[in-house]
């Protein structure tokens, strides 16, 4: 597999989270505003160490996670990170992604799902890629809609949570309407 190269936007790179990005990823991705919609929420640094040490190295590796982290060209840096999850079905892949709030409502997120998804269908060759997303989180499934996605599924008290249970919505997009 050849080394990943970094997708770049007018004002983001993202290229794969490394142990130097820990720091920075358990600044945002600890606070309950960022986590309550989320399955990860850090709760020390060692915990970050964790979730870097159990992502795959490269992408297109199925049944893993890559995490790409999401940064400004002006100083580069991490303001959030974007995940890839290559599926067993080597044919489909799923998206998710994480801005700190002070860089939210600032279109990064839909800025850096878009080379995304177009390296997932052109370059990894994927036929379908989803998004799961709480139905509470109105600002993601705004995006996902954005991205040409469409709501599939809706599954009640799919999660548990802290504090009970929670839905799960799932978003997709077929290759030939990315395409479109």
């Amino acid at each position: 597999m050849p080394h990943f190269k970094p997708l770049q936007t007018s004002r983001l790179v993202l290229r794969p989270l490394t142990g130097d990005d820990a720091d920075d990823l358990f600044a945002y991705r600890s606070l309950e505003e960022v986590s309550r919609y989320q399955g990860f929420r850090p709760r020390t640094l060692s915990d970050v160490h964790g979730f870097l040490a159990g992502l795959s190295p490269r992408p297109d590796v199925p049944d893993t996670w890559f995490q790409l982290g999401i940064r400004t060209r002006e100083d580069d840096h991490l303001i959030g990170d974007l995940g890839i999850h290559f599926l067993s079905d080597s044919d489909q892949a799923e998206i998710g992604f994480t801005l700190a709030p002070s860089q939210q409502k600032k279109g990064y997120a839909l800025e850096a799902a878009r080379p995304v998804l177009s390296a997932l269908f052109s370059e990894w060759k994927k036929h379908r890629v989803i998004a799961s997303v709480d139905p509470r989180n109105e600002a993601s499934i705004r995006l996902l809609l954005k991205l040409g996605m469409r709501k599939e599924a809706h599954f009640r008290k799919r999660f548990r949570l802290e504090d009970g249970w929670g839905d799960d919505c799932i978003y997709a997009i077929l290759e030939e309407e990315w395409l479109k």
